[in-house]
């Protein structure tokens, strides 16, 4: 039996928190919550919201069903200019 779907949201936004070096402070000010409510949330005590899904897919540039689908295709979804240590920012600057 594979991973249950709020086992799979709190594996996928570790992944992309990973892949984007964010804290949970900056996903907290995202989705207008404490740095403990998202902490709650990905240790398991709270449940993610489909509202929290909704914008965490629009915050990373995703769609949601890419977010729902689990860690690694959202982390393929991701665009390139979102991810850690991309310099397409940075590029025109020197």
């Amino acid at each position: 039996m594979g991973l249950g779907l709020e086992e799979s949201l709190r594996l996928t936004v570790a992944a992309l928190m990973q892949a984007t070096g964010e804290s949970q402070r900056a996903i907290a000010a995202v989705l207008g919550l404490t740095q403990t409510q998202v902490s709650r949330r990905q240790s398991g005590a709270t449940a993610w919201s489909l509202r929290d899904a909704d914008v965490l897919a629009v915050h990373y540039g995703i769609g949601a069903l890419d977010l729902l689908a689990g860690p690694t295709r959202a982390c393929e979804a991701l665009p390139a200019a979102r991810r850690r240590g991309n310099n397409a920012e940075k590029g025109a600057v020197r």
